[in-house]
């Protein structure tokens, strides 16, 4: 007869789950869901002090592309560099959308910029025409002394549409974003201006297969799809249904905003809810105490694939700042390396 064996209890892996759950870890950008655009001086301001009083969920971009006056685009850039520097970049969650790169004054603007008291969270490329313009852009910054610093770029030109894929795997971008507006405009009238709206930008074949692309694109790289604007900043309950379709629909996992009211209800939308925090929680717990095999939770199976999915709800959630009354602090501590209080 074979040797009694006791059985024994499955002990708890404290393994860290992105050690676990990703071959090299989870490289992927953890950036605020919510990019808030601002160009004219009062509002950039404004802006500031709001992110300043709420807190890092979400993103200031100070514009030096439409924001600066006709001419005036080094001058503007000062005001920038200024901003950066001031009291009010309290999280260091600001970035700088330049000038386009076959613009006279591009180099000089980056200079002005990248010489701030404190240095942008990323840059912004607006209009890259290819993959090849972006490099050219790429090069430049990189010269000046910025190699650190995330570049994002615009999807809004046929042919960086017709190279997203290539934008996506370039190793200095960090995100890309839909250019509607300049979008619709490329196609000179054959796009109707409904599709500049809430409802045609989500049901118009050529505007919607733009976006469905650049999102693909950056998944398939690892990198941030980030939606672009809605105009019809007073209606609030277009804004939210927006912010639902492009998050839920469409793969998006961050969007821009040009009206402070805009910010919270696109925050909502694109962080967890508690419920899925609750859950992600639950079923990661059960998946450690399992050894990460398979496990069976409120009547459904799980195993690594879904174990990946509820770890990237979590981050999220905790990266907005919305998971920290649903998760217990032993695990904040644990897997986000919060001190307690």
């Amino acid at each position: 007869m074979p040797p009694h064996r006791e059985r024994l209890e499955p002990i708890r892996s404290t393994a860290h789950p992105a050690a676990v759950l990703f071959d090299e870890g989870d490289g992927w950008p953890l950036l605020p869901v919510c990019d808030h655009y601002s160009g004219v001086e009062a509002r950039m301001r404004k802006s500031l002090a709001l992110q300043a009083e709420l807190g890092p969920i979400f993103d200031v971009t100070l514009d030096n592309e439409d924001g600066a006056p006709v001419g005036a685009e080094v001058e503007h850039a000062h005001l920038i560099a200024e901003l950066l520097g001031g009291p009010d970049n309290r999280w260091g969650r600001v970035g700088v959308r330049l000038l386009d790169v076959g613009h006279e004054r591009f180099e000089e603007v980056a200079q002005v910029v990248l010489k701030a008291p404190k240095a942008p969270a990323f840059l912004m490329i607006p209009k890259p025409r290819s993959a090849a313009d972006f490099d050219r852009a790429a090069t430049v910054i990189d010269a000046l002394g910025a190699a650190d610093i995330p570049l994002h770029a615009l999807v809004e030109t046929h042919g960086a549409l017709r190279e997203v894929d290539a934008l996506a795997a370039h190793p200095r971008i960090q995100s890309l974003s839909f250019g509607l507006m300049d979008f619709v405009s490329a196609h000179r009238g054959a796009i109707p201006q409904s599709a500049m709206g809430v409802a045609g930008q989500f049901s118009h074949p050529l505007v919607l297969r733009a976006k469905l692309e650049i999102a693909a694109a950056c998944h398939a790289h690892g990198k941030v799809p980030s939606h672009g604007v809605v105009t019809e900043f007073k209606d609030s309950v277009a804004l939210a249904n927006a912010a639902r379709q492009a998050a839920l629909q469409l793969g998006y996992t961050r969007m821009w905003s040009i009206h402070p009211d805009q910010i919270r209800p696109i925050v909502q939308a694109f962080t967890p809810s508690a419920d899925e925090v609750t859950q992600a929680v639950e079923v990661l717990l059960a998946a450690e105490a399992a050894h990460w095999a398979p496990v069976r939770h409120r009547d459904r199976l799980h195993d690594r694939a879904s174990y990946r999915y509820f770890w990237h709800r979590l981050q999220r959630a905790h990266a907005s700042n919305a998971g920290g009354a649903s998760l217990p602090a032993d695990l904040r501590a644990r897997w986000f390396g919060e001190v307690p209080a």
